[in-house]
């Protein structure tokens, strides 16, 4: 088994010894035959590279020749357009140069042409100034004829030219003085009346007729008897305590409260009506409801006050200006409430305050409080502004707002445009259509002391007073009164009018001059 497999390995290995020595045989016979065939396709190479080399060279020649061609063809082409523009330059030099000829032969005439201006203006000048001389001669003769004949020497004369020149001068400077002057004006009132307009229109506060007495129905006329009382004991009670006089009339089913005290009279109407509703009228009744019909009115009062204070902004006031202010409730001028109109002032000053830019708290507080006097008038000597006024003090209040209230009527100098802000409020809500009210009696005593005022003065022909009582017309007479005099006229009949009467808002005085030329052709 041994030798069996080592003739094997014997075998195997004779074998691969063989397959080497083969192999290199046939590896030698294969570089040989390379070698050969190796030369072979080098010499044909080298041959193929020499043709290749010489085609090159051919092909490279034909190029350079194609691209010689083109470059002179190109060189051909740029040499033709330069020489195009260099001929279109040429052409446009020699254009220029024919214009410049062209100006410099009209400058030539020109200068032609002012030469023999300028030799002609001296020719003129020449006889200008010869002229001159001879008018100057002319007028030292005329000076000396003049001095001559006026008896005025050269200085007095010119003394006298230059007086009427003033005299001129200053009546032309003054008429356009009063045409810028009217100008301003008139713009300044077209403003004013804007704006005017404009915070009427936001603000209007219903008014009140003013009264002095207060009417108290009654369920019936049976009533009449129990509230005057055996021997008139209640009514004189009801009288004593309220200071407010009971009239008992053939009124039916009414009763008459009259007095001056509106407070007073409105403690009166509230027991009264207490009084009715209970039934039980005897004189410890009366006593206990009026005491009642007090205690509800301060509560009203009150009320009233923080009502202002809301409605218009106005916040920081003392307890006891509110009730004053309250007060005003019950308070009348001319008709017109004092508490909403203080209200409309207020509302009216802060409106216009802000279109003007100012300082609204401050407007709003002083219009609210301009009237504060008149809630106590009654009870205290002296004006309701002196009063306001003192009030204000009393509570140290903003010195600004003191100074508003006290300068509303213009007792002093307005301090701040706020303070004229509350005066124009004051005198819109008072004067404006429908504010006021007054008696037939008033009415009429007021217009006939218009014209009598107007009528007092010399050269008044006629006077009539117009529109409800806001304007005066003064018709003169042409003959005694003069323009000038007129504007001194008017002025005067409305000072008066401000020292002698007393009205709401504003009066207009108006004078009225004419002459008239009359002929008849017959």
């Amino acid at each position: 088994m041994e030798n069996w497999i080592f003739a094997a390995l014997l075998s195997s290995i004779i074998t691969i010894v063989i397959s080497v020595i083969v192999s290199k045989i046939v590896y030698k016979r294969l570089e040989k035959s390379k070698a050969e065939k190796g030369e072979s396709i080098l010499s044909n190479a080298n041959e193929k590279a020499e043709k290749i080399i010489d085609d090159a060279k051919k092909e490279a020649e034909s190029e350079r020749k194609e691209k010689i061609l083109a470059a002179k063809e190109e060189i051909q082409a740029e040499k033709a357009e330069l020489e195009k523009e260099i001929k279109e330059r040429r052409a446009e030099l020699q254009k220029q140069e024919k214009r410049l000829v062209q100006k410099e032969e009209t400058l030539d005439r020109k200068v032609d042409n002012l030469e023999r201006k300028e030799l002609k203006l001296q020719e003129q000048m020449a006889e200008n100034d010869k002229i001159r001389e001879e008018l100057e001669k002319f007028v030292d003769k005329q000076n000396e004829e003049l001095v001559r004949i006026s008896g005025l020497s050269k200085e007095e004369a010119k003394e006298y030219l230059l007086k009427n020149i003033r005299e001129t001068l200053s009546h032309e400077l003054a008429l356009e003085i009063k045409e810028a002057e009217n100008r301003a004006k008139d713009e300044a009132d077209k403003k004013a009346k804007n704006l005017i307009t404009f915070a009427i229109q936001k603000c209007a506060a219903d008014h009140t007729q003013e009264t002095t007495v207060s009417v108290v129905p009654l369920p019936s006329d049976d009533m009449k008897g129990r509230i005057i009382g055996r021997e008139g004991r209640n009514i004189k009670a009801l009288e004593s305590l309220t200071g407010i006089d009971l009239i008992i009339d053939d009124t039916p089913e009414a009763i008459v409260l009259s007095g001056f005290d509106p407070i007073r009279r409105e403690v009166a109407r509230i027991a009264l009506e207490k009084l009715i509703v209970d039934g039980r009228i005897h004189p410890a009744r009366i006593e206990e409801m009026v005491e009642k019909a007090k205690d509800e009115l301060e509560q009203i009062i009150k009320d009233e006050g923080e009502r202002a204070s809301m409605e218009t902004g106005v916040v920081g006031l003392d307890p006891d200006i509110i009730k004053l202010i309250g007060k005003l409730k019950y308070r009348t001028s001319y008709g017109q409430n004092v508490l909403n109109h203080s209200i409309e002032v207020s509302q009216l000053c802060g409106i216009i305050a802000e279109e003007l830019g100012l300082d609204v708290k401050l407007a709003k507080r002083a219009g609210l409080l301009h009237d504060i006097g008149k809630s106590i008038d009654h009870e205290i000597e002296g004006t309701h502004v002196e009063i306001g006024v003192d009030i204000l003090k009393r509570y140290k209040e903003n010195e600004k707002v003191i100074n508003a209230v006290h300068a509303h009527h213009g007792d002093v100098e307005p301090a701040s445009l706020e303070a004229v802000v509350v005066m124009a409020a004051d005198a819109i809500s008072a004067s404006r259509p429908g504010a006021r009210r007054e008696t037939l009696e008033t009415y009429i005593k007021r217009l006939e002391k218009l014209e009598e005022i107007a009528d007092s003065f010399n050269g008044v022909e006629k006077s009539y007073a117009i529109q409800a009582g806001r304007e005066v017309r003064i018709m003169v007479k042409p003959e005694n009164v003069s323009d000038d005099q007129m504007t001194v006229m008017a002025h005067d009949v409305a000072k008066r009018i401000e020292d002698e009467m007393e009205y709401p808002g504003q009066i207009k005085v108006t004078i009225v001059r004419e002459n008239r030329a009359i002929e008849y052709a017959k």
